[in-house]
């Protein structure tokens, strides 16, 4: 994983609720273990007609939402099986942070420990997220922070651990091989050893 401190991008708006992650990759695309390619996958049947052709009123398939980094979500965003395919396939499509006032809590686990930030906000911040697409806006990950170009800056929850391996840029088990020299001093000193 690439560390994250601050994302500076212009937002998309898919103001859709109830956003499932069958809806994020469909159950079809999942034949991979590796996240590379997933993007293309990502919202798929929301993208493209059966033919293959895309959707021309699709969010996504504007000229004005490519290269946005933020996708704010309707409510309820992430939620039905845990795939952790969903934030690879966000990831690989090319976003950074998916903003919403409700993410569903498997997503956002499984959204955060792979390096994609999954932020809630309280209504009124959606709302003016969700009023004015495109804008940019700048998230500051070390001080959990939302920079809005009307000046405003909102506040955000987001688990210290979590926070740690996104400005790091690690995994958890990145983490883990950080600790190993603590680990394997811990196997030799403990007084159980079989």
């Amino acid at each position: 994983m690439k560390p994250v401190r601050k994302i500076q991008s212009r937002t998309v708006v898919l103001a859709t609720k109830d956003i499932d992650t069958d809806q994020i990759i469909a159950a079809r695309f999942l034949t991979t273990t590796t996240r590379e390619g997933l993007g293309k996958s990502a919202f798929y049947d929301l993208r493209f007609n059966k033919d293959g052709s895309e959707k021309s009123d699709f969010v996504l398939n504007k000229a004005a939402a490519k290269a946005c980094g933020i996708l704010i979500g309707g409510n309820n965003f992430g939620c039905g099986s845990s795939r952790e395919h969903a934030p690879w396939a966000l990831l690989d499509y090319g976003f950074e942070a998916v903003i919403s006032t409700e993410i569903a809590d498997i997503f956002r686990n499984n959204a955060l420990k792979n390096g994609l930030l999954a932020i809630v906000v309280d209504t009124d911040t959606h709302q003016w997220l969700l009023d004015n697409p495109g804008v940019d806006i700048t998230i500051d990950v070390e001080a959990a922070t939302i920079a809005l170009p009307n000046g405003s800056i909102i506040e955000f929850e987001i688990d210290g651990f979590a926070r740690h391996c996104l400005v790091e840029g690690l995994d958890q088990l990145g983490f883990l091989r950080q600790k190993s020299a603590e680990i394997e001093s811990f196997e030799e000193n403990r007084p159980w050893k079989p």
